[in-house]
């Protein structure tokens, strides 16, 4: 008899059916705090007159699409290791649907109030966590089709990151209109697996170590190898090496503690706008969307007086799922930082400071490796990150140091073509995202069909007046795109005229790039006047110890001024004219002090015979 105990007992060990919560999945679930619930939410308006009970039912039908919304968490005795997602016995729809209506007057205001409300209200940790709440009585609110609902769901963070969650979404929702004929399916049947005791789990967590003790080290071994290769790419490209001093994040209004009552608001954009512009300024979406946010930003603080000096850090996500893992539930992502230039006050040097920020976070987050960043959060021991993210919060660390970054800007590409829930147009869909103290800032923008919601999230202590929020993101946008599609008309009548010294640049920048020691002795602002045949180009190139860049445009403050022409200046990098032929026939002219001038001269030459 105690050796079938024992046998037992080793095999439900050795299941593998029983999914443990992963070390980064975890971190969402022990930052969970009573002023600060760590679940995703979303706002879907549906136009048409769907009724409650069809709505349960299509997600009753849908469940065993999405297991994990019938499984629960259960702990590890003594909280020894990270707990397990089992089956709950005890699932019952009914507790996790809820039929509301829109209180009067109706209007976006009373429902962004209703949405705040219920997304203020943490999930119960005891059962599956999630909750859909259903919301009639919209046909007063402006620009939303009359007999339509809003849905708001709400899912942990353990469960989800964005992509999983537009997944989901591509499980609950119909592509095609015509689905509505349909007949929604019978639920199937729930056969739960009974819940292992806790002897099986300790032993479980048990054998999961011994199997594997070298993990830790192994994971430890793995990141410090990428960041050393990392470190060595970046000092044979002379890129900008990763320190302290690199992200002197400042203090904000957003960095303080967060109050239990959440607030936000949103702006909507066109897409083709912002593809618009992005094609004229060569940037990313991305780019775009956090020079959009900058600007909001940037106004904000400036009118309550509490812009810093120095420039805000954003926490940009980023996706590391590979294809077919959209649907997988969990937290693939992984984060990089980037200063967002609120201390410029032109969009366009916003954008293009934003740009190389990026770039270079992106060289950096390359080299060190996503999926092994990711994997530490595993590698921690369970106890450790429990106790951390307790007392962090408990003993209000965050005001005893800077912060890692001041607001989070999240960019989740969602379905470019409309969805349907039984036939009724999914109209608008708007993502809520969880803050906690320190943290009390986020924009998450979502595109879908031809739009982009971009919806910050915060609390009332934070920021009461988020609808304001929102209409400087909208002002931003605007602004930017005025003076980037006058850029555009610019840059097509240039265009006309192609820039035959453009190749003189790209090597300039790739050699200085290169040598450290030649940047170091040339560091400040060049202004290059290019004459062609019926305009003049401007180029800046801009020296600094760790990185050079050239752009498209007239620096007022340049160490040295040089005029040229085009072509000579295209025949000078072929080796066709010298330096010193130029100067006697006065095809060249500098402007600037003696030193200085000579210093250029000297650096040009340099770069011709080693070119």
């Amino acid at each position: 008899m105690a050796k079938k105990i024992i046998k037992d007992l080793l095999q439900d060990a050795l299941d593998s059916s029983i999914q443990q919560v992963s070390g980064q999945d975890a971190t969402f679930l022990y930052a969970e705090s009573p002023t600060s619930p760590m679940h995703i939410a979303t706002l879907t308006i549906v136009e048409g007159s769907i009724e409650f009970n069809d709505f349960k039912n299509i997600v009753a039908s849908k469940l065993h699409l999405i297991p994990k919304f019938r499984k629960k968490l259960l702990n590890v005795p003594l909280n020894l290791d990270y707990p397990y997602w089992v089956d709950d016995p005890n699932f019952d729809i009914d507790l996790h649907i809820n039929r509301l209506r829109l209180p009067a007057p109706s209007n976006w205001k009373t429902l962004r109030e209703m949405t705040s409300s219920i997304f203020s209200g943490p999930l119960d940790l005891r059962r599956p966590l999630w909750s859909i709440s259903f919301i009639e009585g919209l046909d007063e609110v402006s620009q939303v089709p009359k007999g339509s609902v809003a849905i708001v769901s709400k899912i942990h963070h353990v469960m989800i990151d964005g992509s999983s969650g537009v997944g989901i979404m591509g499980i609950l929702f119909d592509k095609n209109k015509e689905d509505k004929d349909i007949k929604t399916a019978t639920p199937k049947p729930y056969d739960p697996e009974p819940l292992p005791d806790e002897i099986s789990l300790l032993l479980k967590s048990s054998y999961s170590f011994l199997k594997n003790p070298l993990k830790v080290p192994k994971l430890i071994g793995e990141t410090a190898f990428s960041l050393a290769k990392g470190k060595m790419n970046s000092t044979l490209n002379s890129k900008k090496a990763i320190n302290k001093s690199s992200f002197a994040t400042p203090k904000t209004i957003f960095n303080e503690s967060v109050s239990p009552k959440r607030t936000w608001g949103t702006a909507i954009l066109e897409f083709d706008r912002i593809n618009t512009l992005r094609k004229i300024m060569e940037v990313s979406v991305n780019d775009l969307i956090l020079a959009i946010c900058a600007g909001g930003i940037r106004k904000y603080l400036e009118e309550k007086e509490k812009l810093p000096v120095q420039p805000l850090v954003a926490n940009v996500p980023i996706s590391i799922r590979v294809k077919g893992e959209k649907q997988k539930m969990g937290n693939q992502i992984s984060n990089m930082l980037v200063k967002i230039a609120t201390h410029i006050k032109d969009p366009i040097e916003r954008l293009e400071y934003i740009q190389e920020q990026t770039n270079q976070g992106k060289s950096r987050h390359k080299a060190v490796g996503a999926k092994a960043l990711s994997k530490m959060a595993d590698a921690v021991p369970f106890g450790l990150a429990n106790l951390a993210a307790g007392l962090y919060s408990k003993y209000n660390i965050k005001e005893f140091h800077r912060p890692p970054f001041n607001v989070t800007i999240t960019n989740v590409p969602g379905p470019q073509n409309p969805l349907f829930l039984k036939g009724h147009k999914v109209v608008g869909i708007f993502g809520l995202t969880p803050v906690l103290d320190g943290f009390g800032l986020i924009i998450a923008a979502f595109s879908y069909n031809g739009s982009v919601s971009i919806t910050t999230t915060s609390d009332a202590k934070t920021m009461p007046d988020a609808d304001k929020f929102s209409r400087y993101i909208r002002e931003s946008a605007n602004e930017l795109e005025e003076i980037i599609l006058a850029k555009g008309k610019q840059k097509t009548a240039v265009k006309a005229q192609k820039i035959k010294s453009s190749l003189f640049f790209t090597a300039l920048k790739k050699f200085l790039t290169e040598d450290e020691k030649l940047r170091k002795q040339n560091i400040g602002l060049y202004d290059f006047q290019l004459n062609l045949s019926d305009k003049k180009i401007s180029y800046q190139l801009d020296i600094q110890p760790t990185l050079v860049s050239v752009k498209k445009k007239e620096t007022s403050k340049s160490l040295v001024k040089i005029e040229i022409e085009d072509t000579i200046l295209l025949n000078l990098f072929k080796n066709n004219l010298l330096v010193e032929e130029i100067i006697i026939q006065e095809r060249i002219k500098l402007t600037g002090t003696k030193k200085n001038t000579e210093k250029f001269l000297q650096l040009l030459s340099n770069f011709l015979e080693n070119n």
